[in-house]
């Protein structure tokens, strides 16, 4: 996706599990749900585990687009992510909470030390790394479809 470009993505409420949802953008449909503990029917991956894919996803094509325009000798690049709130001990506040996202980048090839802390620092460069450490803004509003 490049700056100038929109992307549209619609969700909507199944109305077949107390949380499940249908996504969809372009052509693509996908189903979101919560795990069965949280009260859901674990139809499909939950919201954060989206945002995680879609980081993931984000660094090993970045990845690859970099490695190829270089040619360099990777293999395959596995990226494996978690997310855990926690206490706020390098805030710049310091106060509540911080969401923390730990990316654990394996990469094959036959890569020297070099070439593995340049893929280091484009990692740290995808879109979505570069979306989520910058400053968000989110605006909500109510549609006119479905006022009473």
């Amino acid at each position: 996706m490049t700056a100038d470009t929109q992307t549209i993505v619609e969700v909507e409420e199944t109305l077949t599990g107390r949380y499940m949802q249908s996504a969809r953008t372009g052509r693509h449909v996908l189903t979101v749900d919560e795990p069965k503990a949280v009260g859901g029917n674990d139809a499909g991956p939950g919201p954060y585990e989206y945002l995680l894919i879609g980081l993931g996803a984000c660094t090993a094509m970045t990845l690859r687009m970099y490695a190829e325009m270089k040619n360099l000798p990777l293999a395959r690049v596995h990226v494996r992510r978690k997310i855990h709130a926690q206490d706020c001990r390098d805030c710049e506040t310091q106060e509540g909470k911080v969401d923390e996202i730990t990316r654990e980048i394996t990469l094959e090839g036959e890569l020297n030390a070099e070439q593995r802390e340049r893929l280091l620092e484009i990692a740290n460069r995808c879109p979505v790394h570069r979306t989520l450490t910058s400053e968000i803004k989110v605006h909500s509003y109510f549609s006119a479809q479905g006022a009473q």
